[in-house]
C-alpha cells in the first residue's frame, strides 16, 4: 500500500507499507531520502486533532481506526533538531542508504533487499526483547 506524507510541505509517497510497517520504518525511509541528519517524528493530523505518533505504532492500524475518514488524515514528517550524535560532531562513516529513492517516491525494502546487503530481516532479530 502507498501512504502520503508531507515532507517540508512537499507531498511524498511511501510505497510498500504493510500491516507490519511501523511509524519508525516510515520515518527512516523519509529521513534517509532527505539525507539530512537529525531527529524526526511522524505527525498525524485530523481536523483539529494533532499528535506525534510513537515509533512502534503500526501505521495502517492507526489509519484503519478512522474508517472512511482515513483519507482526511494528514501525515507529516517533522524535523525536531539534531541528534546528540550529530551535535557532538563525531566522525561520520559513509551513509548507508538501503532505501530506494525515485523522485518523490520511497520504497520500504523487503526481506530480499535486506538480505542482499547483509542487513537483518524481521526473522533475524538483532536485539533480544525481554
Amino acid at each position: 500500500m502507498e501512504v502520503k506524507v508531507s515532507v517540508k510541505g512537499i507531498p511524498r509517497v511511501v510505497c510498500g507499507v504493510t500491516e507490519e510497517t511501523t511509524c519508525q520504518d516510515v520515518v527512516l525511509v523519509l529521513a534517509q531520502s532527505l539525507g539530512q541528519p537529525g531527529r524526526y517524528t511522524l505527525r498525524e493530523k485530523f481536523k483539529d486533532f494533532e499528535r506525534c505518533m510513537t515509533p512502534d505504532e503500526r501505521l495502517l492500524e492507526t489509519l484503519k481506526k478512522y474508517g472512511e475518514q482515513a483519507k482526511e488524515v494528514q501525515l507529516s514528517l517533522q524535523h525536531s533538531g539534531l541528534s546528540a550524535w550529530d551535535e557532538m560532531g563525531k566522525v561520520k562513516v559513509g551513509r548507508y542508504q538501503p532505501y530506494e529513492r525515485t523522485g518523490y517516491r520511497c520504497r520500504i525494502p523487503d526481506e530480499a533487499d535486506l538480505k542482499k546487503i547483509g542487513m537483518p530481516t524481521a526473522t533475524q532479530s538483532v536485539v533480544k526483547r525481554t
